[in-house]
């Protein structure tokens, strides 16, 4: 783990992408319909790499389980009072992966383009390195080239590609892309 030390996040916090106000807060559970609408409105093609379903009302009261039991961290970001983007972080203290974390990130195509995505998982590297992880995991559909892209911009690296892993509501199965990034690299 690197020396350097980060001041805890405090949320919420504002500022700009795109020349536009985001305000930055972690989610609660009075947010649950939103979070099913956001779920409900995205392209199936995002909600792919998904660790959970996030169209499932059961799938969220588990997420936010997870939340409130401190195993995972979920940033919404706002605009105009929409959720325009999630970034969330998930991790356990089991003793033999407790230096890991796994991360998704979800920004509405409307806001794609604007820098969003990054504000998001700088997030998500913050909140990674006060919690003492080392290192994060994305995972995602080999054919999602614009996703993968986009961490690789982040600095994250192909570590794995099972075949056939994913499987989609149209019964078509998709390789899966494991990625992952030093978060002791990190700095902003």
């Amino acid at each position: 783990m690197s020396n350097k030390t980060t001041a805890k996040r405090t949320y919420p916090w504002t500022t700009e992408a795109g020349g536009q106000p985001v305000t930055f807060r972690l989610i609660e559970r009075k947010d649950k319909l939103t979070a099913l609408s956001l779920g409900q409105n995205l392209p199936e093609d995002d909600l792919l790499f998904m660790t959970f379903d996030l169209t499932n009302s059961q799938a969220l009261d588990r997420w936010f389980d997870n939340v409130e039991s401190d195993r995972a961290k979920t940033v919404l970001a706002e605009a105009d009072g929409q959720v325009v983007g999630v970034a969330n972080l998930t991790y356990n203290q089991l003793p033999w992966t407790r230096h890991l974390g796994e991360i998704w990130l979800i920004v509405n195509r409307a806001w794609r383009g604007r820098g969003l995505g990054k504000l998001l998982a700088n997030e998500v590297f913050s909140l990674s390195e006060e919690l003492g992880l080392q290192k994060l995991v994305a995972q995602m559909a080999a054919d999602q080239r614009g996703a993968i892209e986009v961490f690789e911009r982040f600095g994250f690296k192909a570590e794995a590609l099972l075949a056939d892993q994913v499987i989609d509501r149209q019964n078509r199965t998709h390789d899966l892309v494991i990625m992952s990034y030093d978060v002791t690299s990190f700095t902003e």
